[in-house]
């Protein structure tokens, strides 16, 4: 039966195979980092069973088995150190159709220890029936417990007070998780939270290190501290750090922007608004080339016309809206299906 590992460790991936090819029963037809090699492995290769880690860039694990099952359903054998099968995402991985869930190891020398369970595992994966699940079905299985993975990140230095806080005024109470990166002093940020949540439908608070991300709630970088998202299975949390500043500012619009596109990639909306210097510019082209939807302020509407012109001069937005469509545009991107539009190139076909 042929194989492919999809691990976004290099070290995991070679362990793996080594192991799972001494089984005369086991062919590793491919190793992927991400799902998007491994949709290129798909196409060539036929697996018949899938390994898939959770927690990896570009796409986490969950998503992935998700599309797959929706639209090329194949056998899958969870593997993931954050994925114990008692666990709320070892439960949505089955519920997604995964054949069965394993606790991958922490230390290379311990990956023997799973590999008689693995090569069963493969086994009877290989012999599983496994049918496409709708979009609705999905949905109704996952119900009110499935995490969230749509993020909308937004940037701002001059003028982005008023302009955060006229976007934030538009958005209902369930939105997406939002994360904001405002230039401005340590001491303003925690009143500027404190005012948002005061004037919109949404919940709106200084962060914390550590913080989770949940829908309707805003989460503002504190003024001294850059702030990075950060990913534990399926749930996405904060992390702050005192590091030097980027483009001469701590908080930094770049480490946000691009934290996001490492964790969420193409689940992901950035928004750059106006601010003078060029902060943002080129994590918002991150976020892009990982296939998020990316929007920047038009000059007509902004204060300063400095980060987002120089974002769109990178081309790193795919989208230049005036401030009073921008937050339904955001929306309207974070609940999209799947578009090519800001794939990488990787993607396309």
């Amino acid at each position: 039966m042929k194989v492919l590992i999809v691990d976004d460790s290099a070290v995991v991936r070679q362990l793996l195979a080594q192991e799972l090819s001494k089984d005369p029963q086991i062919e590793v037809v491919g190793a992927a980092p991400d799902p998007y090699v491994a949709r290129q492995i798909i196409a060539e290769r036929r697996p018949d069973v899938l390994t898939l880690d959770i927690e990896m860039p570009r796409m986490d694990g969950l998503t992935f088995l998700s599309k797959l099952m929706q639209h090329h359903p194949l056998p899958v054998v969870v593997l993931s150190s954050l994925s114990e099968k008692g666990s709320r995402v070892a439960l949505e991985a089955l519920s997604l159709g995964a054949v069965e869930v394993l606790h991958k190891p922490t230390a290379a020398h311990a990956v023997g220890d799973v590999v008689q369970d693995l090569c069963r595992s493969v086994k009877a994966a290989a012999r599983a029936k496994v049918q496409t699940v709708s979009p609705v079905e999905t949905r109704s299985s996952l119900s009110m417990t499935r995490i969230t993975n749509r993020i909308i990140a937004i940037g701002a230095s001059t003028g982005g007070t008023q302009a955060i806080e006229f976007l934030l005024k538009q958005l209902p109470h369930d939105c997406p998780p939002i994360l904001v990166v405002q230039h401005m002093p340590p001491t303003f940020t925690k009143q500027f939270a404190e005012r948002l949540d005061s004037l919109c439908r949404v919940s709106v608070k200084e962060a914390c290190h550590g913080d989770l991300l949940a829908r309707g709630q805003v989460l503002i970088s504190p003024g001294s501290l850059h702030m990075q998202l950060r990913r534990s299975g399926a749930q996405f949390f904060v992390e702050l750090s005192d590091g030097p500043e980027v483009c001469g500012h701590r908080p930094s619009v770049d480490v946000m922007f691009s934290s996001v596109g490492k964790y969420a990639g193409q689940n992901a909306v950035g928004v750059l608004l106006t601010g003078m210097g060029r902060d943002g510019a080129e994590g918002l082209l991150n976020m892009r080339a990982v296939g998020a939807a990316t929007i920047a302020q038009n000059e007509e509407t902004c204060v300063v016309f400095g980060m987002p012109k120089e974002a769109i001069k990178l081309g790193a937005a795919s989208q230049v809206l005036p401030l009073n469509t921008i937050a339904g545009a955001a929306l309207a991107a974070a609940s999209a299906p799947e578009s090519s539009t800001n794939k990488p190139a990787l993607m396309a076909t």
